[in-house]
């Protein structure tokens, strides 16, 4: 099976390389991009989380660096996804995003963090009941960015204005939530029902029980479902330590990654080929309706955003064995042959 490349739009490290370092080198990106191409990843958006103004600074410059001195950045790279800093604070919403970093949502900052980078903030994920929220989710909508609702406490009625304002996506759905909610009237429900919004999806069988997922995808529609990684240092690496956005983050043998001592997941270490093959065994879509999710739905998601930006994404291919192992990749001139690793 010959497919478009995968797209990630939200992947925060790969391969023992963290993208929120700070200090993260051309050669350990290309490390990481090289790693994640080997899962049919051709295009993603490197992933920047919650943070104080200058730490935010200090790693989108190091990240941007390193995509323009890198071999693979500027193929796969078209821009960045910022998670954060307008998120809930509250327990339970704020995930391990750090609370105290959490801010009012002011365009400014998004504004100001891109006069330092070379290529575009494509995406912004925030929550629409903070302080300005929704007017920040109107005037990212209108600088042509991707406006993504997570972490997020937000009712029927504000998901609706948000997506009025032009919210069109859910940052993991069914995640960055607490464990325990009214059984009806709450986020996950409002975003479910509001068919303005396609949805990420986290498909590891941690995340979200794959039970849960095959009702979670009927309800928002297979057409405004994407498979995500929200993959961190920690993913396509051995289980032990990381650090992680200047926090350590334990990867333990059945593939959580948790902040140690903690009860909460902190990303994950899933890598995107799993996710496809994961919906695909579980009996929840046809090996073209996951790549699809992984894919074109992907890209749907963000052809806008990059028309704004004046990007054109060099064509992609990926070969699939029957098993759905990827055998080989093309972005643009450049070929990867995985065959040998796919048949073993």
């Amino acid at each position: 099976m010959r497919t478009p490349g995968l797209v990630d739009l939200q992947v925060n490290g790969f391969a023992g390389v963290d993208f929120n370092s700070g200090t993260i080198t051309a050669a350990e990106l290309d490390r990481a991009l090289e790693a994640m191409l080997a899962t049919g990843v051709t295009i993603c958006l490197p992933t920047i989380i919650t943070a104080h103004p200058q730490e935010l600074e200090e790693r989108f410059r190091a990240l941007d660096r390193a995509v323009s001195e890198s071999r693979l950045g500027p193929l796969m790279c078209p821009g960045y996804h910022l998670e954060g800093p307008f998120l809930n604070p509250s327990a339970g919403y704020a995930g391990c995003h750090p609370p105290e970093a959490m801010t009012a949502a002011t365009a400014e900052l998004v504004a100001h963090l891109e006069t330092l980078l070379s290529r575009p903030i494509l995406m912004v994920t925030l929550a629409p009941e903070v302080e300005g929220g929704v007017a920040l989710a109107g005037k990212l909508a209108g600088m042509g960015k991707v406006v993504a609702i997570g972490h997020s406490a937000a009712d029927f009625e504000t998901v609706a204005v948000a997506a009025d304002a032009g919210a069109t996506l859910s940052t993991h759905l069914g995640n960055g939530l607490p464990q325990q909610l009214h059984k009806l009237v709450n986020p996950l429900f409002a975003q479910l029902a509001e068919d303005r919004l396609m949805a990420g999806f986290i498909a590891d069988g941690i995340h979200i029980h794959p039970k849960a997922l095959k009702s979670l995808i009927r309800a928002k529609g297979f057409e405004r479902s994407i498979l995500v990684t929200d993959a961190v240092v920690a993913a396509g690496a051995v289980p032990g330590r990381y650090s992680f956005a200047g926090m350590p983050v334990d990867l333990a043998a059945d593939g959580s990654v948790r902040q140690p001592g903690g009860a909460s997941l902190a990303g994950s270490a899933l890598k995107l080929d799993d996710a496809v093959r994961n919906v695909v065994a579980w009996g929840l879509a046809t090996p073209e309706e996951a790549v699809a999710m992984a894919s074109t739905h992907a890209l749907a998601c963000i052809a806008a955003a990059l028309q704004a930006a004046g990007i054109a994404l060099p064509n992609s291919e990926i070969e699939w064995s029957p098993e759905l192992h990827v055998r080989g990749a093309r972005i643009g001139d450049l070929t990867r042959d995985f065959a040998a690793h796919a048949a073993a």
